[in-house]
């Protein structure tokens, strides 16, 4: 788990997107944890089973796992954890004891399940976009919902047409061909989130 920031106070927990679009965004998101930390809120990346330096092989990996992985996280951080997920990393945090969820163009799983879909259908192989997922957790996605206890704050960018707390400015990094990272987004992300978790007494 990547850590940054003060050891005391509010944390910022980011959920990356699932799959290739979290290789797209992880640079974004660190950014955004880089910024919170100099606005004095801590921030911190765990890499869920199968994903980022994970020695669990992303074939064993489901979405029960991911939960009570992130769960486990966020209580030994011990602090007033927020959370921060982008895409379909807002299926992730349901388990979780959190002061607040900040989601960034969040998806159902339902979503999450036809964007794989249309990679498979894409790529012409057995294969996600070189990833190989148990049949186990497709069967989860597809009926995954995304939890919506306590405190909730949904963004989306400008363009997106779907209802949201706010709208930013900024690129779909996920849909880029390469990771990438878009600093008006990043500034926009880390500044209302640090506005939100002051407003929630964090």
């Amino acid at each position: 788990m990547l850590r940054f920031g003060p050891e005391r106070g509010p944390v910022v927990a980011a959920i990356l997107p699932l799959f290739e679009e979290g290789n797209r965004t992880r640079a974004a998101a660190i950014d955004v944890l880089r910024r919170l930390a100099a606005l004095g809120i801590g921030g911190a990346l765990p890499d869920l089973p199968g994903t980022g330096e994970s020695l669990v092989p992303t074939r064993a990996a489901s979405l029960a796992g991911w939960r009570a992985a992130f769960a486990a996280a966020v209580e030994a951080l011990n602090a007033p954890v927020f959370a921060m997920a982008w895409r379909g990393g807002a299926l992730i945090d349901g388990g979780a004891e959190l002061a607040g969820r900040w989601r960034l163009s969040p998806m159902t799983g339902a979503e999450q399940y036809r964007e794989l879909a249309r990679i498979q259908r894409i790529g012409g192989g057995e294969g996600y976009a070189g990833n190989r997922l148990s049949p186990a957790l497709l069967g989860e996605l597809d009926t995954a919902e995304t939890p919506a206890a306590g405190a909730l704050r949904v963004a989306r960018l400008k363009e997106d047409p779907r209802e949201a707390a706010l709208y930013l400015p900024g690129r779909p990094l996920w849909r880029a061909t390469e990771p990438g990272v878009d600093a008006v987004l990043q500034e926009a992300v880390a500044d209302d989130l640090a506005a939100w978790i002051a407003a929630c007494g964090g």
